[in-house]
Order: structure tokens, then C-alpha cells, then sequence
């Protein structure tokens, strides 16, 4: 019965944590309008401070209510990633940060998404989130905030951009190391598990 429960609760769509991370969505070409058209900073800094406090409520959500499913466990990574994206694209365009880190970044996730194809050999489409990967995503969504408010003048501004840098540079390093761990993940587990073979349909 409990098998069965939670077989129904990873098919489910509509759930709290879902919408959650539907509407960090929804922020994600907000926050862009806002740093690149009116340059409204604080209104940017407002929708990244929303989306961080999204982002720990819907996995605590759906960890405490059951509501687990196989849609969050795809919106919740595409969120942190799409927000990333928009802030370095944004954060550059403004000349906040230089184009390498701007280029450093998403060049991680293009590894990991060509690791894809070896999964699916092995019946995976992705591997499990961890910690570094988590860590490195908090230390980037700290840095960028810290980077924007650095964008101006005086001592909090000048406090700012020093404390952005040192986020950002760690929040790289994590962000590659865990891609390095992802990409040994899969040597290990195409060394070690044997390829799936999909059923033929029976006549």
C-alpha cells in the first residue's frame, strides 16, 4: 500500500512544491526585465530573495507531506540552473562580471548534459542531486546579489563586491568540482552496471 502511495505521489503534477517551482519560474524572465530594462535593482534583488526562500520550501514541502514526484525532481534543478543563467546574463550584459565567468558557468552544464545519452545506456535520465552541487547553487545565488548591490558607489558598495567576488569564486569551484563528481559518477556507473535492454512489445 505504501509502495503504491508512493507511486501516485511521483506521478502527481499539481502539488504545493510543483506550483512553487512553477512560480520560481515565472520569476525568471522577471528578474532579467528588471536588471536590464528599468535597472530596478532592489525590485531584482526582491524576486532572487522570493525564489531562494521558494527553492527551501518546496523540497521541505515535499518531503514532509509526501508530495515527491517525478516533475519536481526535473523543475526544481531546472530552476536553479535557468536563475543562474539569467543572473550571469544579466550581470554581464551590465558589465558587472567579466564574459569568462559568464561563459565558465553554463559550460559546466553543457557537460553534464552531454553525460545524458551514457545515463539513458544504463536506464538513468539523470543522476540524484548532491550536496556540493547544492552548495555550489547557494554560494552563486549569494554571489550575484552581493555583485549587483556592488554595482554602485560608498563603503557598503565596495563591502559588497568584496564579498560577491569571494561567493562567486567559491560558488565556481563548487559548481565544477561537483560536475567533475557527476561525470565520475557515470565512468563508475557505466564500468559497473550493464546496459538496460527495453522490453519487446508482445504480440
Amino acid at each position: 500500500m505504501s509502495a503504491e502511495r508512493g507511486g501516485e505521489s511521483a506521478d502527481r503534477v499539481l502539488t504545493v512544491p510543483n506550483l512553487l517551482s512553477m512560480l520560481r519560474l515565472a520569476g525568471v524572465p522577471l528578474f532579467l526585465w528588471l536588471v536590464l530594462g528599468p535597472e530596478e535593482d532592489v525590485w531584482a534583488l526582491v524576486v532572487l530573495a522570493v525564489s531562494g526562500f521558494t527553492d527551501y520550501l518546496d523540497g521541505n514541502l515535499a518531503r514532509r507531506f509526501n508530495q515527491t514526484s517525478a516533475l519536481g525532481q526535473v523543475l526544481d534543478p531546472v530552476a536553479d540552473r535557468l536563475y543562474i543563467l539569467s543572473v550571469v546574463l544579466g550581470l554581464v550584459l551590465r558589465d558587472i562580471i567579466p564574459v569568462w565567468l559568464a561563459v565558465l558557468l553554463p559550460l559546466r552544464d553543457v557537460l553534464l548534459f552531454a553525460l545524458i545519452p551514457f545515463l539513458r545506456t544504463r536506464g538513468y535520465s539523470a543522476l540524484p542531486v548532491h550536496f556540493l552541487g547544492k552548495a555550489a547553487t547557494a554560494n552563486l545565488l549569494y554571489a550575484f546579489p552581493l555583485l549587483l548591490l556592488g554595482d554602485d558607489t560608498g563603503d557598503l558598495a565596495m563591502l559588497a563586491d568584496v564579498f560577491g567576488w569571494a561567493f562567486a569564486i567559491w560558488g565556481v569551484g563548487l559548481y565544477w568540482w561537483g560536475g567533475l563528481l557527476y561525470a565520475w559518477q557515470v565512468r563508475t556507473l557505466l564500468a559497473t552496471t550493464p546496459p538496460s535492454r527495453v522490453a519487446e512489445p508482445t504480440t
